[in-house]
């Protein structure tokens, strides 16, 4: 709004001027040019009045909240110690990705090239499985399942005692229907092994497989790959497995014979 001027005051009073004056910002001079100007428009008076009523009224309901201290998160100093922290968090959460990531490679690297490679079966475990390799590789045979057959039974023995350094006997197995087929030399951990190959009138195949093993286990291991169940054990240096397609309550007492025809034999 723009009102005539006011007598002697020298410049025009507008809205901008009439609304500095509810605010309270003019200075004395052109406070009295707009109540002077008021003074001679009693409407425009009365609106000017109400609004200075209302500021008025509304600034003493805000007092209270404008005495309040300002809240501590909104402090200039708290506000950008969060700031800095944020920036922390994000730097610290990269640099711990980037060290995950480095120790994983890292790891990787140790793993192939420095770290302790896995540990070895026990020696149980790796007796059994010695023998059950050369179990399916020689039960299959049908020309040549034995390297010398039990026509030699006496040479059998004693080139395979000779070769593994302990005397070696061929348990009687008749009992639970197998028969001696003879045996052969093999290759065995860092040294020698032997087998013996016996068979039974339906054709099913047992072996019993023996060489030099560390340790003092003397409790069976029982072990089963496909249909062949083996049962192994170490004693006085040496590691015995008996092999045969065959249930582990049906194995067990082969395998107690076997133990017992070996016990005591070095």
């Amino acid at each position: 709004m723009t009102g005539p001027d006011t007598p002697g005051s020298g410049f025009p009073i507008d809205e901008n001027e009439l609304q500095a004056f509810v605010d309270d910002r003019l200075d004395a001079d052109r406070r009295a040019a707009v109540e002077a100007h008021l003074a001679a428009y009693p409407d425009l008076a009365e609106r000017m009045g109400t609004e200075r009523r209302q500021r008025a009224m509304l600034r003493s309901r805000l007092d209270a909240k404008f005495a309040e201290p300002v809240p501590a998160r909104l402090r200039i100093a708290n506000l950008r110690a969060a700031r800095r922290a944020s920036w922390t968090r994000g730097w610290t959460s990269a640099a711990a990705a980037v060290a995950l990531f480095v120790a994983g490679v890292t790891a990787g690297w140790f793993a192939n090239g420095i770290a302790p490679t896995p540990l070895a079966p026990a020696p149980t475990a790796s007796v059994a499985q010695g023998a059950q390799s050369a179990h399916r590789t020689f039960v299959v045979e049908i020309a040549h399942p034995v390297e010398v057959g039990v026509q030699q039974e006496a040479h059998l023995l004693q080139w395979l005692s000779k070769r593994l350094g302990r005397k070696l006997a061929a348990p009687d197995l008749s009992p639970f229907g197998y028969r001696l087929m003879g045996g052969r030399l093999l290759p065995g951990g860092s040294g020698a092994a032997a087998q013996l190959m016996y068979d039974d009138p339906s054709g099913r195949r047992l072996t019993i497989y023996v060489r030099a093993a560390e340790g003092a286990e003397t409790a069976f291991r029982f072990q089963k790959e496909g249909d062949a169940s083996t049962f192994a054990w170490i004693d006085q240096g040496f590691g015995f497995a008996v092999t045969a397609p065959a249930t582990r309550d049906e194995l067990l007492p082969i395998a107690e014979a076997v133990y017992r025809g070996f016990e005591g034999k070095s």
